[in-house]
């Protein structure tokens, strides 16, 4: 080997470690940079023929596809069960832990024993006092919780709007480093440092939302959601969150835009496309995922689930029980019991059928029903119908034919009341309408008058009508207004008699049903001029005017009774709640609305005063109401927690209470369990990534003490071989 070879080895030597100290530079002072991927320098070694040496050759930087993957996956399911188990451990905080002071279970107890109390001295101030105090605390609880859930939902449209403009932003950056990236003449440490931010965008944008990254041969990446959604290929797409308003409880998630209450989350691809990644189902985890599915689905079934409760409460007081007749294998529901049942009441009609076993039959009372009425079984696996109850009897036994009820037949007797009868060895053993308690001394029935001047008085009206309840029939004869008023008695008139002027005044029979009645009228001496009356087929009085006379008003006035039954709970406005399914249900939302009855805060003799003639010592209403705690069941109207294969509560209102205690304790354990073991999976790919990207100060510097030897050596050589050359130079002079 000549000098000018070995010169030349030494000098590309300590051009090679010169480089490679470079990179332990870089290595050491990045070494707590998060992000940062360790470096290493590929030595060449090159020969030729007896002669070799060294070259620097690419700067590598630690890259593992499939490890990057994988935590690329793991990235967003940690952040999903993180944000997820951040609410979950708040609203765990609100209900309180079971048993404990101001927890939901915890005043409906202290409810209960005030009413035990009342039921054993209801005369006693004190005790009706504690009572109304009581159920006060209880609907306090349940508007504060109510309170609690929507204002967490509100706050993941809040977090959901800043995420979206991290995103964007994150996006744009992604997009820069795409374009420096593709550019073959960067060098090779910008490229590295590039490469490095890349990760660390990729790795905040898959903490948001649940990502596919694909990393191409020039270091860029394209991004597209798990469902196939462009967000970066080339140009980033742009995400828009329109947000709706304040949320409340009846704000829900509707595919159908007209009908959704809740922001949108839009993504608009460079070409124009609009995406809605929530209707698309395009985010199933991230912080994004988590907060839509906290916003639609798992706040809003506590939400549901507090309005079951809230709506339990306020029938356990209300509800009034009103048995039917039983005969043989049939059985009656007197048309007064029909017309008492207001929007959401029901009736209840239990059988067992040709194989003996016991079955449920629940009829809904609502004010539209569908051609083809809703048809489904309960959460106590009950059948339900929703039918038109307290309306006309033809309109009802149109529903239960259409509803197809294979068990039972249905009819009407002489007085409008529905009968029904077991079919194919069926047998009824029980029907209970159970109606909304109405403490107004009265009722009015009004009547429509149709073109050709007929009214009608509903067979309803008739059947509770109590003594001295009457019938008013305003008309008019050749221009002049008269008045006819029907009264209610055992003992009917025979002449009319006249009361105010132009008035005449008739008593009749109106527990004879609505022929009764019209043959009363028939037998007057002398008849009613210009007036007639007849009876339908659904056992309505109808009355019309002869031609060219009119008949201006019609109205039915009746004594009001509400049994046991007490608002004691009503809606803000002070109507009462009768669980009507009209629009989206007067349940939704319910329990941030509920209140206690005025009326009962200014006079709680209410609650044992149930009729004028009522004691104060009167302990039935009390006592009424302690058996409906433990008799009345009910059930939710909504499947929470359907992606575990779903829950609704069933049973008393006390089973309701301690069924959602357990659920949402056992669902939040359940969520705070998974973000445990989604932290743990994480840190065990965060260690691997750490061991193959990392920087380790121990192995650098014993890689620096080896370079800084070869260093030495090299120049060492160099140093020799410099001073043979001076050598040999001067032995030529």
């Amino acid at each position: 080997m000549g000098l000018t070879v070995a010169i030349g080895n030494a000098l590309s030597g300590l051009k090679a470690s010169q480089t490679a100290l470079e990179v332990i530079s870089r290595n050491i002072s990045n070494a707590g940079t998060p992000g940062y991927h360790k470096q290493t320098l590929n030595v060449i070694e090159v020969g030729r023929g007896d002669n070799s040496y060294v070259r620097a050759g690419q700067v590598d930087r630690a890259f593992d596809t499939i490890l990057q993957n994988y935590y690329t996956k793991q990235v967003p399911e940690t952040a999903y069960s993180a944000t997820r188990g951040t609410f979950l451990d708040r609203l765990q905080t609100a209900l309180g832990k079971p048993g404990g002071a101001g927890s939901l279970d915890t005043m409906l107890g202290h409810l209960q024993n005030a009413l035990d109390a009342l039921a054993t001295s209801p005369d006693n101030y004190a005790a009706r006092a504690d009572v109304v105090t009581k159920a006060g605390d209880m609907a306090s609880t349940l508007n504060k919780l109510s309170q609690e859930v929507q204002s967490m939902r509100r706050e993941t449209e809040t977090r959901m709007a800043s995420s979206v403009d991290q995103i964007n932003s994150m996006l744009t950056s992604l997009r820069d480093v795409n374009l420096v990236l593709a550019d073959y003449g960067v060098d090779q440490n910008t490229r590295n440092s590039l490469l490095d931010q890349r990760d660390r965008l990729v790795s905040g944008l898959s903490e948001m939302m649940d990502l596919r990254v694909d990393y191409n041969p020039d270091g860029t990446v394209r991004l597209a959601t798990r469902s196939g959604a462009s967000i970066l290929d080339v140009r980033p797409s742009l995400l828009q969150f329109e947000q709706a308003g304040s949320l409340t409880p009846t704000s829900e998630f509707n595919i159908d835009d007209s009908q959704s209450g809740v922001g949108k989350l839009i993504l608009e691809t460079p070409n124009g496309t609009r995406i809605d990644l929530v209707k698309d189902g395009a985010i199933r985890s991230g912080t994004l995922g988590a907060l839509i599915e906290l916003r639609d689905t798992t706040l809003q079934d506590a939400q549901r689930q507090l309005d079951d409760i809230a709506a339990a409460l306020a029938q356990v007081f209300s509800t009034v029980q009103r048995p039917g007749t039983v005969t043989g294998t049939g059985a009656t529901v007197g048309a007064e019991d029909r017309a008492a049942m207001q929007p959401g009441n029901d009736m209840v009609i239990e059988y067992t059928d040709a194989a003996g076993i016991a079955r449920q039959l629940r009829l809904v009372n609502v004010a539209s029903p569908a051609t083809s009425p809703r048809n489904y079984v309960d959460s106590n696996g009950a059948r339900t119908v929703e039918v038109s109850a307290s309306g006309d009897i033809g309109t009802l036994l149109d529903n239960l034919t259409a509803a197809g009820v294979s068990d039972l037949t249905f009819g009407k007797n002489a007085k409008g009341g529905l009968t029904i009868a077991g079919a194919g060895g069926a047998a009824v053993t029980k029907v209970t309408s159970r109606t909304t308690a109405d403490t107004t001394a009265t009722k009015t029935w009004p009547s429509t008058i149709s073109a050709n001047a007929l009214g009608s008085v509903s067979a309803g009206a008739l059947a509770s009508a109590k003594p001295g309840d009457h019938i008013s029939l305003e008309y008019e004869v050749a221009g002049t207004p008269l008045k006819l008023t029907l009264v209610n008695s055992s003992t009917p008139s025979t002449a009319p008699a006249t009361g105010a002027p132009d008035e005449l005044i008739v008593r009749v029979d109106m527990s004879a049903g609505a022929a009764g009645v019209k043959a009363q009228l028939g037998a007057l001496t002398p008849p009613l001029a210009h007036l007639t009356f007849d009876s339908d087929a659904s056992g309505n009085l109808t009355c019309a005017t002869t031609a060219p006379n009119s008949l201006t008003s019609l109205s039915t006035t009746t004594t009001n009774e509400s049994a046991y039954g007490l608002n004691l709970f009503v809606e803000a406005n002070g109507e009462a709640f009768t669980n009507s399914l009209a629009g989206k249900g007067q349940r939704l939302g319910f329990a941030g609305r509920i209140t206690i009855n005025p009326e009962v805060v200014a006079d709680n003799k209410l609650l044992v005063n149930w009729s004028g003639s009522a004691a104060s010592g009167d302990s039935k209403r009390a006592e009424y109401l302690v058996d409906q705690f433990s008799s009345l069941r009910f059930g939710s109207n909504s499947t929470a927690g359907a992606k575990n294969g779903g829950f609704r509560m069933a049973g008393t209102l006390t089973d309701m209470v301690s069924q959602m205690v357990e659920f949402q304790g056992s669902s939040i354990q359940t969520a705070l369990a998974a973000d445990e073991t989604n932290r743990g999976t994480l840190d065990a790919i965060t260690s691997r990534m750490e061991a193959n990207y990392g920087v380790d100060i121990n192995e650098e510097v014993a890689r620096l003490m080896e370079l800084q030897n070869a260093y030495a050596a090299n120049a060492r050589v160099a140093s020799v071989v410099q001073e043979l050359l001076d050598t040999l130079m001067q032995s030529f002079r």
